[in-house]
């Protein structure tokens, strides 16, 4: 998660497994096109660290130094682990630089132009220091601010520059993870936060208002989307469980992404598609229904069943025809292959991977090429 000196053997080796992987997404027509997110630790690493004004501080205690009850860290406790990583704001935030741009560098020179458009990075979801830590301490008391309000807003100029600075050097497909959110649909959490007497209900508030400040100044040829889903860490670890009934309302019609990635691979864990009634016309889901925390793989025949079903709750909800809800609909593995570098799901593969995302390449070919 924290930058060292890295050995040039390492770079190499680097630039020669995204090159790999990269031709392999081209010639199986695998879409998005992405790097595999091979020069990070773990998915949401290396971009508060490289904003002005955060300090790492890879030893905090668990549980002391963050919020009561949270799963993550509940989890992780559970496991064994004394402490977590995380960043703090010590100083005034600002962009003094793109945390981000060398990844998509890497990744662009492995395509031909006319194929930039068809790749995408992600990017961490400005909330996610300060959603995990004790409340009132995401930012010192000598940083400079005095609310939260004030260190999310030159958040979201950061974030806002650095959407700016990859538009203009190509990239036109940015995927923000968010998988936090998921936590609002958490009784553990919601237990959590009010023990520390935070209002939950505000707190969403912050984070909505944060993403949309970070998207206001957009280039308009950018698509940006939201992630969101349970996790993927070592031996499917995944964080919490619930439905996105509690959050899709506001999710879906108060923030100003176009399209929303969720997990739908686990119906018990992340329950049915009856939130996507909430969807307005004009924004997309694209449905995570190909597991990567199991190794077996699905049977096509399911997975576009529930893209049926999925089409019919949304056809019904804004009084549209199947075909017109088909076409704001996309299917996807409900997430990363593996959160961090340490490992992912149980049994999982390389070649079951490849195996997996050749499925998703074929249910989008039958359901939409007709």
């Amino acid at each position: 998660m924290y930058s060292l000196e890295i050995p040039e053997s390492v770079k190499v080796a680097e630039r020669d497994a995204i090159r790999k992987v990269v031709q392999i997404q081209v010639q199986n027509g695998i879409r998005p096109i992405t790097d595999g997110e091979f020069a990070r630790h773990i998915y949401y690493g290396g971009f508060f660290e490289k904003l002005a004004g955060f300090e790492a501080r890879p030893m905090l205690p668990i549980p002391d130094a963050f919020r009561t009850d949270f799963p993550t860290t509940t989890r992780l406790a559970q496991m064994g682990a004394k402490t977590r990583a995380a960043v703090v704001c010590t100083g005034k935030i600002s962009y003094k630089g793109s945390p981000y741009l060398s990844e998509w560098l890497s990744l662009r020179e492995n395509l031909p132009q006319d194929l930039w458009s068809a790749a995408k990075i992600t990017i961490p979801a400005p909330s996610y220091q300060h959603i995990q830590l004790k409340p009132g301490t995401a930012w010192t008391v000598d940083s400079g601010y005095t609310s939260d309000e004030e260190y999310f807003e030159d958040i979201a100029k950061c974030y806002a520059a650095e959407l700016q600075t990859l538009y203009d050097a190509g990239l036109r497909n940015i995927q923000v993870d968010d998988p936090h959110l998921t936590y609002f649909a958490s009784s553990a959490f919601l237990g959590g936060c009010r023990k520390d007497g935070t209002d939950t209900d505000k707190l969403l508030d912050l984070y909505t208002r944060t993403h949309n400040k970070l998207l206001a100044r957009k280039p308009s040829g950018l698509h940006v989307g939201m992630h969101l889903c349970r996790g993927n860490m070592s031996g499917s670890v995944n964080w919490v469980e619930g439905s996105y009934e509690v959050i899709a309302k506001k999710l879906f019609n108060e923030t100003d992404y176009e399209t929303y990635y969720l997990e739908f691979d686990d119906l018990e864990r992340a329950g049915g598609f009856e939130p996507l009634r909430f969807l307005p016309r004009g924004k997309n889901i694209v449905l995570g229904l190909i597991s990567t925390k199991k190794a077996e793989l699905e049977d096509p025949k399911v997975i576009k069943e529930r893209v049926h079903m999925a089409t019919k709750v949304i056809a019904d909800a804004q009084g549209v025809s199947t075909s017109e809800a088909l076409d704001c609909l996309a299917v996807s593995p409900q997430c990363g292959f593996s959160s961090s570098s340490l490992a992912g799901g149980k049994g999982m593969t390389e070649e079951i991977m490849w195996e997996k995302l050749r499925l998703v390449k074929q249910v989008t070919d039958e359901i939409w090429c007709y």
